[in-house]
């Protein structure tokens, strides 16, 4: 659909409109009474979501490129259907598929758009298209449910049409925003042993003390499905994660500049995300259906030395 049919088919006045980027990439523009946010079509992208009366939650690199067939760098990715690169080296004219799947690089539809309550539900779907099926995916449908209010609710579902077993990794590959990194940690994967990438995903013992983030950190730890906070001190306030069918949780900062990240902009983000990868990649038989979820919510921070 253009913006004149989207305009017609799902504006809400004054809560729900929609804008074009001088790239030609579409998005959804949200303002209510319990929050603001950003959603590209360009790969079912939010970029941006703010409950009322909060900060930003969510981080996005002012170096990002938004055009077609260019994955965005911040905001929540959807990754699907392998994590970090391609393991196939010739899916595509002799060559890997693109890092993280096609997901985040097509353009997805709108299906639904309503209010209830103060929250605003939206839904996106995506089926075969003529790039998947170059990479040999032409039997599925996913879903990418959103509930944007006080609290955000992301939930994603994958579907098989095809008459053999669908085999993928998955993962909501969220940057959220803070103020310090360096005064930052995560709560939630104590004792939980994880695979480190910096480490050629050797498998670390877990520990008992929460995750800071002194030096690069790409970790997969696999076979968790706990709640998960992020303590933004410096922000003066925590993020917190619930999940629900995931058995993976990926803590990353790279620690340094990238092509579309800043030379410091590492110092305002840690990705937590919501995944099944690796050892828990997820089969589907015929006919078969999978939904992951994650709930994002901020509380005020209280401080363990201060009780403030």
């Amino acid at each position: 659909m253009d913006l004149t049919q989207l305009e017609e088919n799902f504006a809400i006045p004054g809560v729900l409109g929609f804008r074009q980027t001088p790239t030609g990439l579409i998005y959804l523009e949200v303002t209510t009474a319990a929050a603001t946010a950003t959603v590209f079509l360009h790969g079912a992208h939010v970029t941006h979501w703010q409950p009322a009366g909060r900060k930003p939650v969510l981080y996005l690199s002012k170096r990002t490129e938004l055009a077609a067939w260019v994955p965005i760098r911040g905001g929540v990715p959807v990754i699907f259907p392998w994590f970090g690169a391609d393991k196939k080296a010739d899916r595509v004219e002799g060559k890997p598929g693109p890092a993280h799947g096609f997901a985040r690089i097509e353009e997805w539809t709108l299906a639904f758009a309503a209010m209830a309550g103060e929250d605003l539900h939206l839904s996106f779907t995506l089926g075969p298209t003529a790039e998947s099926r170059k990479m040999g995916f032409d039997k599925f449908r996913l879903a990418f449910q959103l509930t944007i209010g006080r609290t955000l609710t992301m939930q994603l579902t994958v579907a098989n049409d095809a008459e053999t077993p669908l085999v993928f990794e998955e993962a909501l590959h969220t940057y959220f925003a803070v103020a310090d990194v360096n005064a930052t940690t995560v709560t939630g994967l104590e004792g939980a042993a994880y695979a480190d990438k910096t480490q050629n995903f050797a498998v670390m013992p877990g520990v008992e003390t929460p995750i800071t983030f002194t030096a690069e950190t790409d970790r997969l730890y696999n076979h968790t499905t706990t709640t998960c906070v992020i303590h933004d001190a410096a922000g003066k306030r925590r993020i917190v994660v619930e999940k629900a069918h995931s058995a993976t949780t990926v803590v990353w900062n790279p620690r340094k500049a990238m092509p579309d990240l800043g030379a410091e902009e590492w110092r305002d983000m840690v990705c937590l995300e919501t995944a099944n990868a690796g050892e828990t990649q997820i089969t589907l038989k015929t006919g078969e259906a999978h939904t992951m979820q994650a709930v994002v919510s901020v509380e005020a921070f209280v401080s363990a030395e201060t009780g403030q």
